[in-house]
């Protein structure tokens, strides 16, 4: 079975690095890519990823709302938040309904175990704790 996931970063450069990270996965794909919260819901929506990575900070719509946002319409989304301090971080992703947060400048160590924690039912990836269930 083949993992996808959508990218949302306004940098390219990001997206592209992230792009790379996942698909060193065997069957793990990126199925799309978004500059901001608005069309990463809108991919959501359209493609039911099983995984949207999303940078908090972008234009139009933070990646928090974005995830508030793809939580009611797709609920089975897993969602990674990606911040520059994931840990004060940690409790607002949790209440938009992410269950990954990890942190922007460790993203080659953290991106690939946070992903593989959500393709566990109720399991979640925080960096500063082991994997856990919910």
């Amino acid at each position: 079975m083949t993992v996808t996931v959508v990218l949302a970063d306004d940098h390219a450069l990001v997206r592209r690095e992230l792009r790379r990270l996942v698909e060193t996965q065997e069957d793990w794909q990126v199925c799309g890519e978004a500059k901001n919260g608005e069309e990463a819901i809108q991919l959501c929506d359209e493609l039911r990823p099983d995984v949207v990575v999303l940078d908090v900070h972008m234009p139009l719509m933070n990646g928090l709302e974005a995830a508030r946002r793809i939580c009611k319409i797709a609920p089975p989304i897993g969602i990674v938040i990606v911040s520059a301090d994931s840990q004060v971080l940690g409790s607002a992703a949790i209440e938009v309904g992410a269950r990954a947060c990890i942190s922007k400048s460790k993203a080659a160590d953290q991106l690939v175990p946070a992903i593989q924690a959500l393709l566990e039912v109720d399991a979640t990836y925080f960096p500063s704790e082991p994997p856990a269930r919910l």
